[in-house]
């Protein structure tokens, strides 16, 4: 192993030694959530971390090739200790904490001449919450003009009583019909119906919504070129961020209105992409649609049979409100205004806040050609589209999800074992898997408290019946992924694990996945353990395993699962 030299070592040992413990982790950019290019070949590089945990400062970042041997976290320590990063002095730590113990053993022979104690912990709280703010992505938060504001959040709350996705799904179409701020007809599709986020997408064209779900229900890859659709949409949007984004079953008795929600709004525009600035025509705009939608949803039933797939029309009006933010001056000019070219206004909509008359008439129809266009087109595949409620907030939060796999011989004690709940094949394949070929097998490691909650759900969902990865995507920020779904006896479906298809790591352990099954029968299994806060965190043993689940691996179509849309949430401070 090579050693400091004697020049560095006496150069370090003459800074000042601080009272506080410095960690340190290596882990992969995937996992770290932090890439400096877009390109593949960074995208499998390592992250080095180095945080004085008492001043909860990082003193020393760095990003290296895969390949990288050890040393690169040597010379990590040596920036952080000599030109730190966070505005600190430099000065050298009272001793280093690892939680890889090959890192440790590196450690302790390249450090020996600078006096710095390494230990080794199983856990690194500080550098633990490093790396979940470097996941967080940096979203612009949503911009509202002042004078709109409290007015847009208090219709947006009407919106969130009315619960449009309890009946509506985004292929049942409304228009909605301003004439008023350069903004003609509206086209509303609803998100939520599945249960994951809720959200109400105005197109400015219907060619652009047309567009779009062709692209998204066409495209032979999922991921190819799906970036660009998205930012080829035309629409303004606003989505409901539950708090704590927790999503709760019907049976918990909890209504929509009774839960606090954050709201995000923003835009989207072939040629400015994703802006969460709202103008204060837009915000106008979007403070009419509300009302009137709100009456729209309290004047029909939704829940009647084939609503969307009706003709219905209701007309409104609807208080401009930007009338009430002119001064008395500007809105008698205004008036006067109105009253003296109201054929001309007739013949050219006004355009800006001002030039709007006091009252809107809006209409709101349903589209029962156009929606029965895209439900066909959803639901071309053989089997009809499930839409049971997809459940969010099974697994356990802070849970780490593996996929691996495992010979018979090695899950035969799982099997036999008296203490771990074991479940067979719910439905048996014709052909009986082969000794011989290895077992796809997802492991969800959590707590023991949380594990047995969960456990104890499955079992009274009748077990794991299927294991799907199904295609989805976020329509605001263009991410591709697979959604991992657990299906139970009773049909309902749980997430356990979202997977970006612009991550190499992610394509390789589905593809594996994908491999496996396939020389298995369909054959997979779910193993649930405990020791997620332990020593054995990411390397669960038979000790922590407490159940195992044997279920089949099955396609979306199989299932009647058409590619999932989500809606943009963000989390406000």
């Amino acid at each position: 192993m090579h050693q400091l030299s004697p020049f560095t070592c006496r150069r370090l040992n003459q800074l000042p030694r601080l009272t506080s413990v410095w960690e340190c982790d290596r882990r992969p950019l995937s996992t770290a959530g932090y890439a400096p290019t877009d390109s593949a070949e960074a995208a499998q590089g390592d992250c080095i971390i180095w945080v004085d945990s008492l001043q909860g400062v990082v003193r020393g970042l760095s990003v290296v090739p895969k390949e990288t041997g050890h040393e690169a976290i040597v010379r990590a320590l040596l920036q952080a200790i000599e030109a730190p990063q966070g505005g600190v002095e430099p000065a050298r730590p009272r001793k280093v904490v690892v939680c890889d113990r090959e890192i440790q053993f590196f450690l302790r022979g390249a450090l020996q001449d600078l006096d710095i104690p390494v230990e080794h912990m199983p856990a690194l709280p500080v550098i633990d919450e490093v790396f979940e703010k470097l996941q967080t992505p940096d979203i612009p938060r949503t911009k509202l003009p002042k004078a709109f504001e409290e007015v847009l959040l208090e219709k947006a709350a009407l919106l969130w009583q009315d619960a449009p996705w309890d009946y509506l799904s985004e292929q049942e179409i409304l228009a909605i019909e301003l004439n008023c701020w350069e903004i003609e007809t509206l086209y509303l599709s609803v998100l939520g119906l599945a249960g994951m986020e809720y959200g109400l997408l105005f197109y400015r064209d219907l060619a652009s919504l047309q567009q779009f779900r062709h692209k998204l229900l066409n495209s032979e890859d999922f991921s190819d070129g799906m970036q660009q659709a998205f930012l080829e949409q035309n629409c303004l949007f606003i989505n409901f961020n539950p708090v704590n984004d927790v999503i709760p079953l019907p049976t918990l008795g909890q209504t929509q209105s009774a839960r606090a929600v954050e709201y995000e709004f923003g835009s989207l525009h072939p040629l400015e992409g994703l802006r969460s600035q709202l103008a204060e025509e837009e915000a106008a705009s979007l403070v009419v649609v509300f009302e009137a939608l709100h009456r729209f949803f309290k004047k029909h039933d939704l829940g009647a049979e084939d609503f969307a797939l009706k003709p219905t029309t209701s007309r409104f009006r609807i208080a401009n409100p930007a009338r009430a933010n002119l001064s008395p001056k500007s809105r008698k000019r205004g008036a006067k205004a109105d009253k003296a070219d109201k054929v001309q206004a007739e013949e050219a909509p006004p355009s800006g806040l001002a030039a709007a008359p006091d009252t809107l008439s809006v209409k709101i129809s349903t589209m029962p050609e156009v929606s029965a266009a895209f439900l066909e087109e959803t639901l071309a595949s053989p089997e009809e589209t499930d839409l049971t409620t997809l459940v969010d907030d099974s697994v356990p939060e802070g849970s780490l999800i593996m996929l691996s796999s495992y010979t018979d011989e090695e899950l035969a004690p799982l099997k036999q074992s008296d203490r771990i709940y074991y479940q067979r094949l719910l439905k048996p394949p014709a052909q009986i898997p082969d000794t011989q070929t290895e077992w796809p097998v997802l492991t969800i490691q959590t707590t023991r408290p949380k594990a047995q909650i969960l456990i104890e759900r499955l079992q009274q969902e009748g077990g794991i019946q299927a294991i799907c990865f199904n295609p989805g995507s976020d329509p605001v920020s263009a991410q591709v992924f697979q959604v991992g779904l657990l299906q139970t006896a009773q049909g309902q479906l749980h997430l356990f694990n979202e997977y970006e298809m612009d991550n190499p790591l992610d394509i390789q352990a589905l593809d594996k996945w994908a491999q496996d099954s396939a020389d298995n029968n369909s054959c997979c299994g779910c193993i649930i353990a405990t020791g997620a806060t332990g020593s054995k965190r990411g390397r669960p043993t038979a000790k922590e395993v407490i159940a195992f689940f044997e279920a089949q691996a099955k396609p979306p179509e199989e299932l009647g699962l058409a590619p999932l849309i989500m809606s943009y949430a963000v989390e406000w401070e």
